[in-house]
């Protein structure tokens, strides 16, 4: 069992399974001395009525014997996550066995004390602080039926009572503050590995677009240019012997300069062979719309430009073919949309890329809060994108009216 928003049932056998490492002793402490108390306290009961030798001995041996069965089965069970009837269910057996005890020796009343913890590390508070109540009047009545109502009667337990409800409570607050500080962690390390894998990205990227420069400003040129040289020289030569040997060597250059051409295109982003974004943009739609089609989705998706196109920086050319990439992986997964519409717009200073779809859309607050995390991380993995080349992504959408994503990257003009 996990700690939940309402306060854990059993935080006391499970909370260390979440905690982190430098609190995880502590769970087990204490989970480990609540079950060292209920045992000890249940043996020494039944122990004092054997070394007393009286006619109560069987019936109370047999009710402790239960209850440490009743106790044990429950502790076997706390890794299941039981309902709340059950663990009701459960601390109702065990008070029912706790009650036969009081009412024939005064000894059970030691039991009290554990009992309170326990109810409040079961149930939640709700729940537990009237059931402690409960367990205080019967405490009372246990012992009081064999000595008779004194001060020290209700104010043992009443002391008891109050104690364990502070502590119960203070550390259903701990266990809480465990969970959202372990979630806090384990998006950190999530946010750190997509950061990690982003950055590794983005140099792979540079480090291609600059050898891809390279090669086209060195080697294609320099072949280039031999090739012509190679044809003019043809003109110049009459004899056959080294004519052939001029146009088998620029035959050999220019193979060489179709195969440094092809390095050239296979450096660059996949996607964007064809040099301009937004042919590789109409391209990615018109594949989505096929691949929609032939998975029997009623989405169909459309791609439109606006504005003067301008020629774009490869790096910011990459980012927003993943960002729509990535985005209407999402529109097919979970939108259930009938139209997708992808649309590049030229603003002169800035370059917009909108996608619309018309589907179930969800609650922005819900998904940033935890819920949906295919697509809490796939918006974040966008952000990331457009915010390495100093962009923004502003986000629309709410239950039942679909979807906007509008990204707006900065561009310098000559």
């Amino acid at each position: 069992m996990t700690v939940s928003a309402v306060p854990s049932p059993m935080p006391a056998f499970d909370a260390g399974r979440v905690a982190p490492f430098a609190l995880r002793p502590v769970f087990i402490t204490l989970r480990f001395g609540l079950h060292v108390l209920v045992v000890g306290l249940a043996l020494f009961v039944m122990i004092r009525a054997l070394l007393a030798d009286d006619a109560s001995e069987v019936p109370l041996t047999v009710l402790t014997l239960a209850f440490l069965a009743c106790y044990g089965a429950g502790i076997a069970a706390a890794h299941r996550n039981l309902p709340q009837w059950a663990r009701v269910l459960w601390l109702t057996s065990l008070l029912a066995l706790w009650v036969g005890m009081s009412a024939i020796t005064p000894d059970a009343a030691f039991l009290a004390f554990p009992l309170f913890f326990l109810e409040l590390h079961v149930l939640a508070a709700p729940l537990a602080v009237p059931l402690v109540v409960i367990t205080f009047g019967l405490s009372v009545w246990g012992t009081a039926t064999h000595q008779g109502f004194a001060v020290g009667t209700v104010l043992g337990p009443l002391i008891s009572a109050g104690v364990a409800i502070v502590i119960g409570l203070g550390y259903r607050a701990m266990a809480q503050e465990t969970k959202d500080r372990q979630a806090l962690i384990l998006d950190l390390i999530a946010t750190r590995e997509e950061l990690a894998t982003a950055s590794r990205e983005a140099g792979t990227l540079a480090e291609r677009q600059r050898i891809a420069r390279e090669i086209h400003d060195t080697v294609a040129q320099g072949l280039s240019s031999i090739q012509m040289l190679l044809h003019a020289a043809e003109r110049d030569i009459a004899d056959p012997a080294t004519l052939e040997k001029l146009e088998l060597a620029r035959s050999t250059a220019s193979e060489n300069l179709a195969e440094t051409r092809r390095f050239i295109r296979e450096l660059s982003p996949p996607s964007l062979d064809e040099q301009t974004l937004p042919a590789a943009l109409r391209r990615l739609a018109a594949t989505v719309d096929e691949q929609a089609a032939q998975a029997g989705s009623a989405t169909r998706v459309s791609y439109s430009t606006s504005g003067t196109p301008v020629t774009l920086p490869m790096a910011i050319d990459a980012t927003l073919l993943r960002i729509a990439q990535g985005a209407l992986a999402n529109v097919l997964r979970h939108a259930r949309a009938t139209r997708a519409e992808l649309t590049l717009s030229y603003l002169g200073d800035e370059v917009a890329l909108d996608i619309v779809d018309d589907g179930i859309g969800f609650d922005p607050v819900e998904v940033a809060a935890g819920d949906g995390d295919g697509i809490r991380f796939g918006l974040r993995a966008m952000r990331e994108r457009a915010e390495r080349e100093g962009g923004t992504v502003e986000l629309e959408s709410s239950p039942g009216d679909g979807t906007a994503i509008s990204v707006r990257i900065p561009v310098v003009t000559a």
